[in-house]
């Protein structure tokens, strides 16, 4: 066979993946095998006689030598026709040459070589959903490196499958090589990105208990819809898909269908290749409910009857598989809490087909006995060693369970350094030894903000601040920030230590400057300058505890004329030095939206250590947290109870300035105003009083009170068409009241005269509203809107309808 014939043979292999322009011809544009063109360029030589010597030609790269090496058949070899296809076949296979000839002339065996081409660069044309460094992290080609028909277009589907992920099924690639001298190439991946492939329709087969409507709750994946422009739960992704068949398992287990199971779940691309249509086809088999609830229990010095008063479940209720699992959980935790740390409660289930009935039996023992032997910290590249391992509920040589992974992992994910934690263990030297590795992937916690946004209660706002939560890796957070604002200004420096003197104390340290205009809603200005000293530390993992110090210098000044002899008292300068603490117990899930649990506190706050203030103030708060989960179907409803209440007393003889009372409205009492509700001063009109003359104190001012409690019930719950774009909605009851007239001189009797001045709402009389609201997460910050409705209110209580509040963060 001819030079020339092997040359257009291995075009021809080119030419498809050069020159494919439809989503068609790329799939059926593949290279012929190298074992194809190994045989198409091989020669069929005489057998017999001794290879004298090799020439080799067309080698400009690569040395003769290098050829050679690759080469089966070596000088003084047998002509084997075997032989030669195998050199052939090797030399094809180090990606070296585009085309390669043996021929036999004589005893000379000419090997004739055309070698790749070098990659001079690589150029994406066409991504923008894709960035070029995302592409070149998967494809195989590199600038200086040998080019190859083969490896062009395994590149080729590795981008498809880029954009496979991002739900572009539809995309094409084509790549296009521009030949330059010096035998080099530019490969250019010509890329059309298409629109994303979404989901036009969620189908489940075999389903009878529920309806399509709500298993389509229940799944994460959704049908494409106008309003989800911000979400991507409506692009097809098969890893997403797997989960929802989880998420199905899990929802009709927590239903009492013992035996349900997921066939299939299938993800079809429709011919224009532009939707998917995903089907689950499943069979729920029957529904169970409770019967006998028994307890064994092995474990020393514990009675199966001890234990009884730790099962939550009840006989005859719809077997609820989520509920069993955390009633095991829970009195497993109890136990090792109570010093048997290595007590398991394994439940076990026993069907009963025909009365569909599942008796449950909750199996108490001692598991093996496991000590930690040694603990790794891995991927900490910031972060100290020491703040990880203060943070563990073990150490070497302590007992080994369950509850201490789970924990550890909690723990170490809400310090908010890492971007992912894994509590990892293996084997230690002996059978009862075990190693434990946390791995973490830190994260950036240095946070630069710059926005604004609008508040009902400050107005417009900017805001800058400069944080870093975890210093130098030391776990200090530190930062810089200042608010400007219509009716507020404010500057902050603080830094905290979470594990000052490398006990379990946190200490941190605030200097601040605060000027409020309240001149909306009230006839003064007020600013606090000062600093304040904070210390805290946890019994255990609920219960906590904190103790701060502040000395804040506050000015009460711009004060209308016309303002109240209450607040004219108030004017000037005072000095507050006070020592305040909280106790606190918080079960809560999540702090920052809580789902279950519940948290208390109590707290109190001493002034009179110098200064010109002395009071006493109480303060007991509590909230309770109910999941809808069961009720409702999904985790997005929860029942939020709160209620509070504070008391503040004069000891003494201090000034008794109305900034330090309790005040009612706004966040405290929606649809009232701030500080709305409670003590308020009447208007005077001017008038003479034995024969002099006074100017009128027309104001009204809130001047709160000494009492105070309040109450609340909010539902939360998703919005119909908003939960793929972050908003969640909220119904609410508030109720409230404060009494207790706290002034630095009464005028409230008409032998208080020229000042006397009388005071509207000073009663514990509740106030009651109730009104909607909604947050929403969006792209340019968090938006919180409420509208509340006064039901109950006294006259001259001060209302407002809306509160608004938006804010952001870049």
């Amino acid at each position: 066979m001819s030079s020339k014939r092997s040359a257009l043979l291995a075009s021809v292999c080119l030419v498809p993946v050069f020159l494919a322009g439809t989503a068609q011809a790329q799939d059926s544009a593949k290279p012929r095998s190298g074992a194809a063109a190994h045989r198409a360029s091989a020669v069929r030589a005489p057998s017999g006689g001794t290879i004298e010597s090799i020439d080799i030609s067309g080698n400009d790269r690569i040395e003769t030598s290098t050829v050679l090496s690759y080469m089966v058949v070596q000088p003084g070899d047998p002509f084997n026709q075997d032989q030669l296809d195998r050199s052939l076949k090797t030399l094809y296979a180090t990606g070296l040459f585009k085309d390669v000839t043996l021929h036999r002339a004589g005893n000379v065996l000419q090997v004739r070589l055309v070698e790749n081409p070098i990659v001079n660069r690589i150029v994406f044309e066409g991504n923008h959903a894709a960035k070029d460094e995302d592409l070149r992290k998967v494809i195989s080609l590199r600038s200086r490196a040998v080019f190859s028909t083969q490896t062009t277009a395994a590149d080729r589907q590795k981008i498809l499958g880029v954009y496979a992920e991002k739900a572009r099924y539809a995309a094409t690639v084509t790549p296009q090589i521009i030949r330059l001298s010096h035998n080099r190439v530019d490969v250019v991946f010509q890329i059309n990105e298409a629109q994303q492939t979404l989901i036009k329709k969620i189908s489940f087969v075999g389903n009878h208990a529920f309806s399509e409507a709500r298993l389509a709750q229940v799944v994460s994946s959704k049908e494409t819809a106008w309003y989800r422009f911000f979400a991507s739960s409506d692009e097809y992704n098969p890893e997403r898909i797997r989960y929802d068949a989880e998420l199905l398992r899990r929802f009709y287990l927590r239903n009492g269908f013992v035996d349900f199971q997921v066939r299939n779940q299938t993800g079809e691309l429709s011919p224009d290749r532009k939707s998917f249509y995903v089907t689950f086809t499943m069979e729920e088999g029957a529904r169970y409910r409770l019967g006998r609830l028994n307890i064994r229990s092995s474990l020393k010095h514990v009675s199966a009857a001890s234990l009884r008063k730790y099962i939550e479940l009840f006989a005859h209720q719809w077997y609820d598989g989520s509920a069993v699992q955390h009633n095991a959980t829970d009195m497993e935790e109890i136990l090792q809490g109570q010093g048997h740390p290595f007590a398991m409660v394994r439940p076990e289930i026993a069907r009963n087909p025909e009365k569909r009935i599942v008796d449950l039996l909750f199996d108490v023992s001692e598991g093996p006995r496991v000590y930690v032997e040694r603990i790794d910290i891995n991927g900490n590249t910031i972060t100290q060693d020491k703040v990880i391992r203060r943070q563990l509920p073990m150490a070497e040589g302590d007992p080994y369970t369950p509850a201490d992974r789970k924990y550890s992992k909690a723990i170490l994910q809400d310090l908010g350094y890492f971007s992912s934690v894994s509590i990892d263990q293996s084997p230690g030297s002996g059978p009862d030894r075990v190693n434990v590795a946390a791995n973490v992937v830190e994260k950036p916690t240095g946070e630069f903000s710059l926005g604004g946004g609008y508040s009902t209660d400050v107005g417009i706002l900017g805001n800058i601040g400069l944080k870093q939560h975890n210093l130098l890796g030391s776990g200090v957070d530190a930062g810089i920030s200042g608010t400007m604002a219509y009716y507020q200004r404010q500057a902050d420096i603080s830094v905290s230590d979470p594990y000052f003197l490398n006990r379990n104390l946190v200490a941190g340290v605030d200097i601040f400057a605060i000027e409020n205009n309240y001149q909306t809603y009230q006839n003064y200005s007020e600013g606090r300058y000062g600093i304040s000293l904070r210390m805290g530390y946890a019994y255990n993992n609920h219960l906590s505890q904190s103790w701060s110090y502040s000395l804040t210098d506050r000015n009460v000044g711009n004060t209308y004329s016309d303002a109240s002899w209450y607040i004219l008292d108030q004017t000037g300068w005072s000095l507050l030095s006070q020592l305040s603490t909280t106790l606190t117990y918080d079960t809560r899930d999540n702090r920052a939206q809580p789902h279950s649990g519940y948290v208390v506190r109590l707290g109190g706050d001493f002034a009179g250590l110098g200064g010109n203030e002395k009071y006493v103030r109480g303060k007991v708060d509590a909230a309770y947290y109910i999941p809808l989960d069961d009720l409702m179907g999904n985790h997005d409803w929860t029942v939020a109870l709160t209620a509070g209440a504070g008391e503040l007393a004069n000891w003494g003889g201090g000034r008794s300035d109305v900034i330090d009372n309790f005040y009612l409205g706004g966040s405290t009492l929606r649809g009232f105003l701030d500080g709305g509700a409670g003590p308020r001063t009447m208007g005077i009109p001017a008038y003479t009083f034995n024969g002099v003359t006074y100017p009128m104190h027309s104001q009204e001012d809130f001047i709160g009170g000494r009492f105070l409690y309040t109450a609340s019930a909010t539902v939360n719950f998703p919005m119909p068409l908003g939960a793929d774009m972050g908003i969640r909605g909220r119904y609410f009851v508030d109720a409230g009241g404060l009494d207790g007239l706290r002034v630095k001189n009464r005028y409230t009797s008409l032998n208080d005269m020229p000042r006397y001045t009388p005071v509207y709402g000073d009663t514990l009389t509740p106030r009651v509203s109730t009104g909607v609201g909604f947050s929403w997460k969006s792209p340019f910050g968090l938006i919180n809107i409420d509208l509340g409705i006064p039901v109950l209110k006294q006259k001259h209580d001060r209302t407002q309808l809306f509160r608004f509040g938006f804010g952001q963060q870049f």
